[in-house]
């Protein structure tokens, strides 16, 4: 039995209103990188449905992109997009998308976000997650385009090389944003239910191999979205923030949910009885995992938006003259490959993470 979202929440999805992204998307030329993605391309399914002049998906996958290019070809033949492989990472590449293309709305999903293996790539991990940023918002800044970066609770005090590098492209996001003419947001995220390499489809493989299913910890909690509140979390936030700043938004996800709740309710779900029929096996935290996630820094000014369900929050951004001299040395080691230098700089950009 697939369970229902409600079931794993413990909450009714959220339905934002879709009427207010409609003259963000209607008439516009839209890019979403990391469209192959289950975000981007739940993103690029939106905004097909939308009416934009043009959508253009960029993904250095070449099965995913295809696959999404044959979806949209049997849900959304009326809408008019263009498929471009290339990778953020190759800001060459890049320029030609922009330059042919002239996107008026970037949606940026492209990510490296597999915690344990960022952990061993550090490099992959900056030069994606950090460079990709550098690009793709440099290159939205210049053609005047709004910009919606996707982050993550764990760039919140972050433990692990993903938060780390999700932090300073939030940081590399806001000094972008100071002066400009557009829009800028950043979203930050729970875990997405169904998403690539997230625990409930961990969690069903193992119950249909009759177990065990494994948890690393009996009070680890995390907060749970599904995939259509993920992508209109992003469309909501691209009409929010004002000119000249980069605020961040969050759904209200309700209570964090027990990830040995969760593993129970899904053996339960699925016609056996935790522990009896199939065994949960408790395997420790894995290095740069915590306990729990948090939403918010303290140093974060929290308010409500316009839209019911999502809150926003404003703190003191450094300016890119700031951080440029820094930015410039993690990304030079990374593309070095020298781990440990890598890490080093991430530590003095980040200085509340702590490599593991």
């Amino acid at each position: 039995m697939t369970p229902s979202p409600a079931s794993i929440l413990a909450r009714r999805p959220r339905s934002l209103d879709p009427a207010r992204t409609r003259d963000l998307i209607q008439g516009r030329r839209v890019l979403v990188t990391g469209a192959g993605g289950t975000i981007g391309g739940e993103l690029a399914r939106r905004a097909a449905a939308q009416g934009p002049e043009s959508l253009i998906l960029l993904d250095a996958s070449e099965f995913n992109l295809y696959a999404l290019d044959q979806q949209l070809k049997e849900t959304q033949a009326h809408a008019d997009w263009t498929v471009a492989l290339g990778d953020v990472r190759d800001r060459a590449r890049l320029e030609q998308v922009f330059e042919r293309h002239r996107p008026e709305v970037v949606l940026h999903a492209a990510a490296l976000k597999h915690v344990p293996l960022m952990q061993a790539h550090p490099c992959e991990a900056v030069l994606t997650n950090v460079g990709g940023v550098v690009h793709v918002m440099g290159l939205a800044r210049e053609a005047s385009a709004s910009f919606v970066f996707i982050s993550t609770d764990k760039a919140v005090n972050p433990t692990n090389v993903m938060g780390a590098t999700k932090r300073v492209a939030e940081r590399v996001v806001q000094a972008l944003a100071q002066g400009a003419a557009t829009r800028s947001a950043i979203v930050r995220f729970g875990n997405v239910l169904g998403s690539t390499g997230s625990v409930v489809p961990l969690f069903e493989r193992q119950i249909a191999r009759g177990g065990p299913v494994t948890v690393t910890d009996k009070d680890m909690e995390r907060w749970f979205m599904t995939v259509g509140e993920a992508a209109e979390l992003v469309l909501q936030a691209a009409t929010l923030p004002d000119p000249g700043d980069a605020q961040v938004f969050v759904l209200d996800m309700g209570e964090a949910v027990r990830i040995d709740d969760l593993a129970r309710q899904l053996i339960r779900l699925a016609g056996h009885e935790p522990d009896l029929d199939i065994r949960i096996e408790y395997t420790g935290l894995r290095p740069g995992e915590k306990l729990t996630e948090e939403i918010f820094y303290a140093a974060e000014d929290v308010r409500p938006t316009a839209v019911e369900g999502v809150l926003t929050a404003r703190a003191e951004a450094a300016t890119l003259a700031d951080l440029k001299p820094r930015l410039d040395a993690l990304l030079a080691t990374a593309a070095a490959r020298d781990e440990a230098e890598t890490l080093a700089c991430l530590t003095a950009l980040e200085p509340e993470f702590s490599p593991s």
